[in-house]
């Protein structure tokens, strides 16, 4: 670029018109494709796939922009940097969503049947998928779309029939007959981790089992009356000294009039009720386990949809929870009924639909859990295992992986991978193959019909990492680009996906899928309360954009969140990080103005450098170097706050305020080292901030004269030893120090700017040279037209002082300010400050406020004392000191 620079740069910052143009600019010139330079190291982040349910939410954001964070960092930094995109089809989760649409038209699924109801669900896929990259072009995410992946496309569904044929082969996955947990809305399986279980507040009803030889009763408690009438046990532990004498008789199951046995298993807590329990193997998961060991029938007394069956008699038709209220009538009304006693438990709700799970036996798929388990646990426990960030995670995963159950992997859904299985209406044989096959391999008949079901979204998701980038086939993408770097996802979905994504790559790659697991936590209101529609509280990613541009929302997001941990979403922080926006944008206008006409050949940056040129080129320096140790640790927050100490404080309020002088002085040579200063700190400061905020970034750095067609492909910033200069670092403190102090002791004062005062100056040995070189700046920027510097100096009579690192500075009140109408300003002041002290220590002593307002209210009116109170000891000082004088 050896054109001059022309000075355009707007007003003010337009982030819309900002954000469209260098997307599409990006975008063109495909700077997100990987794999363009085969000698440098790749780098592979594969984004969690957004479900193509709806749209994203905060959450979301926060999690793509810390990878987006990353990924441009590396790119930088000379990777071949691969951010792999896609969406996940979601089961259950869309499915439901394309159902409900129907429902609003008075159409089911069965209506349309299969093929024509899958249709709906691609056109709504279709959709849904275009919003989410449209929301991801609003984000300003560095994808490589060439490489955009979707969990049921071709690639993706082959590597899930293959992981079925290879674990199914293995005898790794099995079908069989289950206690398994029940969906009764959408009708299908889901695994231990989509079920939330939540306090409930129930009951415990006890109820009488009538002996067989008229002795008497035996007091069974359950929490689900409903469930007896599939009951064929009722069990006591075999130490129980009340039912010793019962064990082996049999009792008449009420209403159903069937004999059951009492039997004695250790399982049976004798604390618990009455000790005595009720065997229902078709409808609990413990009752089925003992069932299994004493060979007791499997009762189901209910259908898919959670109504009773034709095995509860005349409660047939009747919904589960209508069943039980009928069943306690009827049980009280035949002096059955015992008592009810209140009672809290853990009850099982459905993540996607809501509703109560019901235990349900059924024929289902499973993958043998226990050997994959094995190898992740033995890699992670012999140190070759996946790195967690913070690493209290790895308990968490090891725990869970370690006590692993196998895993319900069907589901009763049209929408999803079809499970590879056909069975032979001739032979009754089953086929598990990759292709459909034509013909039965066992009787060559043709008679075949494929499995109805679907597998668990979370099957083909496991794969992502591996299938994305072409698994089974040896792919040069599988083989550059994985193992991957790092995953960025919740801690909330350890269990469902990350286990799982760990198992299945050790299982068919031989290698983890990612070298270190970065948790992020949740997106809370500003009260810390979890977002939910019931409570309003939630916050819409694209309008937070609409308002405030995208690089503010990615600045506080990524700068609220400590890895692990939750964050406040705070729209006064939104703010504060426009404003930060605003500040390198008027920082940028100043520069380039001085820079008008000027070619970039004028600006190598060579000496002789002023003290404050010195000093900013040192800082830059530590900045890089703190900068990129803490994102390589993926500390946001803290790389946020070096670089905006950096950038606003030290670049724009202060070598910028030391600039003006030679920029705006006689001396060529002087403007000419300011000018290749600032350009060279501006532009590697832009560099910094780049993966934070890309848009304005990339707006003001292409207005700078610097060689490279985009600040994404640009080089990250390199520590230059031959900036070092701590001694200049001293001395700049020593001056910002002093202007710091007369600047306040003036606003004190209420001196007016333009009002020229005397400055005495008291320094010790080492700092008297750092007054005397930068005599000229002092006067300059601390509005003095008398500067004395003397180490012998003796404090003035009524005068002003400070003390500053090295020195003590004295400004004589004579000249400066009235001292009589000072003081009675001042007491004035003090007065309104007593007043607000008083006011705020009586609102906190008020046990009402203190008990009803919300925490934040009480917290806000603690600052707002704490501030009044230092505000007052400075004023008391002042006027003690002026008094004193």
């Amino acid at each position: 670029m050896g054109e001059p620079v022309k000075s355009n740069l707007p007003s003010a910052y337009d982030p819309k018109q900002a954000e469209t143009k260098w997307y599409n600019y990006w975008i063109e010139g495909k700077f997100f494709e990987a794999g363009k330079d085969q000698s440098k190291q790749p780098f592979t982040i594969v984004i969690p796939p957004p479900n193509v349910t709806g749209k994203l939410h905060i959450g979301h954001a926060l999690n793509v922009t810390l990878q987006d964070i990353l990924i441009r960092f590396k790119r930088m930094s000379g990777y071949d940097a691969l951010w792999l995109p896609g969406m996940d089809h979601a089961g259950i989760a869309t499915q439901a969503r394309v159902e409900a649409k129907l429902r609003e038209q008075g159409i089911s699924r069965h209506d349309l049947g299969r093929e024509k109801f899958l249709a709906e669900v691609w056109k709504w896929k279709d959709e849904y998928a275009q919003n989410i990259a449209d929301q991801w072009r609003k984000l300003g995410l560095s994808l490589d779309y060439s490489r955009e992946r979707f969990t049921l496309d071709e690639g993706l569904s082959a590597a899930v029939r293959e992981v079925f044929v290879r674990l199914y082969e293995k005898g790794l996955i099995y079908r069989g007959k289950y206690i398994i947990n029940w969906d009764p809305k959408a009708r299908t399986a889901l695994s231990d981790i989509e079920v939330i279980h939540k306090e409930v507040k129930g009951a415990l009803y006890h109820l009488k089992y009538p002996l067989k030889d008229g002795s008497g009763y035996i007091r069974v408690a359950t929490t689900r009356p409903e469930t007896m009438l599939g009951d064929v046990a009722v069990a006591v532990h075999p130490d129980d000294e009340r039912y010793q004498g019962l064990i082996g008789k049999t009792v008449i199951l009420p209403f159903v009039e069937r004999e059951i046995p009492i039997i004695a298993d250790a399982y049976v807590d004798p604390e618990f009720g009455s000790g005595a329990v009720k065997i229902t193997p078709a409808h609990d998961p413990n009752d089925f386990e003992m069932g299994q060991r004493h060979q007791l029938p499997q009762i189901l007394v209910m259908n898919e949809e959670g109504r009773m069956n034709e095995l509860a008699g005349k409660y047939q038709g009747m919904d589960r929870f209508e069943c039980r209220k009928q069943i306690v009538k009827d049980l009280e009304a035949a002096g059955l009924l015992i008592e009810i006693e209140e009672h809290v438990h853990s009850v099982g709700h459905s993540e996607r639909t809501g509703v109560v799970v019901e235990p349900y036996l059924s024929t289902q798929w499973f993958v043998s859990m226990k050997p994959l388990a094995e190898r992740a646990i033995n890699a992670q426990t012999q140190g070759k295992g996946v790195k967690f960030v913070p690493d209290r995670f790895e308990k968490i995963y090891l725990n869970w992986i370690e006590n692993v159950r196998d895993w319900c992997i069907s589901r009763q859904l049209w929408w999803g991978h079809r499970i590879p299985a056909w069975y032979c209406d001739e032979c009754g044989e089953m086929t598990v193959a990759r292709e459909e096959p034509t013909t039965c391999p066992h009787c060559q008949s043709n008679a075949l019909r494929q499995d109805e079901d679907v597998l668990d979204t979370w099957f083909s998701s496991a794969l992502w990492p591996f299938s994305t980038l072409g698994w089974p086939e040896q792919t040069d993408d599988l083989k550059r680009y994985f193992a991957t770097d790092v995953l960025v996802t919740g801690y909330d979905i350890i269990y469902f996906w990350v286990a799982r994504m760990i198992f299945t790559a050790l299982e068919f790659t031989d290698q983890i899928p990612f070298k270190d697991v970065l948790m992020n936590g949740l997106v809370r209101d500003a009260e810390g309360r979890k977002m939910s529609k019931s409570l309003g509280n939630g916050v819409d990613p694209m309008e937070v954009i609409d308002q405030y541009g995208a690089d503010a929302m990615r600045y506080m997001l990524s700068t609220g969140c400590t890895p692990g941990n939750d964050l406040r979403f705070r729209f006064e922080r939104v703010e504060a990080a426009r404003n930060f926006a605003n500040k390198i944008w008027n920082a940028s206008r100043f520069a380039l103005m001085h820079l008008e006409g000027v070619s970039a050949e004028e600006l190598e940056l060579k000496g002789p450098f002023s003290i404050a040129d010195k000093w900013i080129l040192h800082r830059l320096n530590e900045t890089v170097k703190d900068a990129t140790r803490l994102l390589e640790r993926y500390e946001f927050g803290e790389v946020g706050r070096v670089i905006y100490n950096f950038i606003w404080d030290e670049l724009c309020d202060w070598y910028i305020e030391f600039a003006k002088l030679p920029l705006y002085g006689e001396d060529e040579e002087a403007k000419r080292v300011t000018r290749s200063v600032l350009t060279h700190v501006l532009d590697q400061a832009l560099r910094l901030l780049h993966p934070m905020m890309p848009f304005i970034t990339e707006e003001i750095w292409q207005h700078l004269p610097v060689e490279g067609e985009s600040i994404t492909v640009s080089a990250w910033p390199q520590v230059n030893e031959a900036f070092d200069a701590p001694e200049a670092v001293h001395e700049m403190q020593v001056l910002i120090e002093t202007i710091r102090a007369v600047r306040n002791i003036r606003a004190e004062m209420e001196v007016p700017p333009k009002h020229q005062v005397s400055l005495m100056v008291r320094p010790d040995g080492e700092t008297r040279q750092a007054f005397e070189r930068n005599e000229a700046a002092i006067k300059r920027l601390c509005g003095v037209n008398q500067l004395t510097i003397d180490p012998a100096l003796a404090r003035p009579d009524k005068s002003m002082a400070a003390v500053v690192t090295g020195a003590e500075l004295f400004l004589p009140l004579a000249g400066l300010v009235d001292v009589e109408q000072t003081v009675k300003r001042l007491e004035a002041e003090l007065k309104k400050l007593n007043a607000e002290v008083e006011r705020v220590e009586k609102k906190l002593s008020n046990p009402g406020f203190v008990a009803k307002a919300p925490e934040h209210v009480v917290e806000a009116e603690r600052q707002k004392g704490e501030e009044y109170k230092e505000k007052r000891e400075k004023v008391l000082a002042r006027i003690q000191e002026i008094k004193g004088s």
